[in-house]
């Protein structure tokens, strides 16, 4: 079984907002947990978190150091697999919090990793 899910944003831990913008709740979740967890329980089984990198025209970063404060985690970092957006691939399972951040930060968008890379020194993660 392979999952395909979209997010609203990822953070630099994994963890998925698909719901939220700021303290707005913009959708539910659906089934995505339950789609996410099926495909990883399911022999050969993937679940893929796939997102463009920005949103606003390319001012805002859709992966992000955090979530954004008040917004819910729709999908904990524990149950993500694989990060897709237009620059690449993060997968992410069984990886340290330093190797999810730098999987992450690669498939961001070229214009956002300088300050990503300061966000995640400056936390103690890279």
């Amino acid at each position: 079984m392979i999952s395909i899910n979209s997010a609203l944003q990822v953070d630099l831990m994994g963890q998925v907002n698909a719901e939220m913008i700021g303290t707005r709740q913009f959708s539910g979740i659906g089934g995505q947990v339950d789609f996410i967890r099926g495909a990883s329980r399911s022999r050969g089984g993937k679940s893929i978190i796939a997102l463009p990198s920005t949103a606003a025209g390319g001012r805002i970063s859709r992966i992000v150091s955090e979530l954004d404060r008040g917004a819910a985690v729709s999908t904990s970092r524990n149950d993500v697999h694989y990060v897709v957006t237009e620059h690449g691939v993060a997968d992410l399972r069984g990886k340290s919090l330093r190797r999810r951040a730098e999987a992450l930060i690669a498939i961001s968008h070229p214009s956002f990793r300088e300050t990503l890379t300061a966000e995640a020194k400056a936390r103690g993660v890279l």
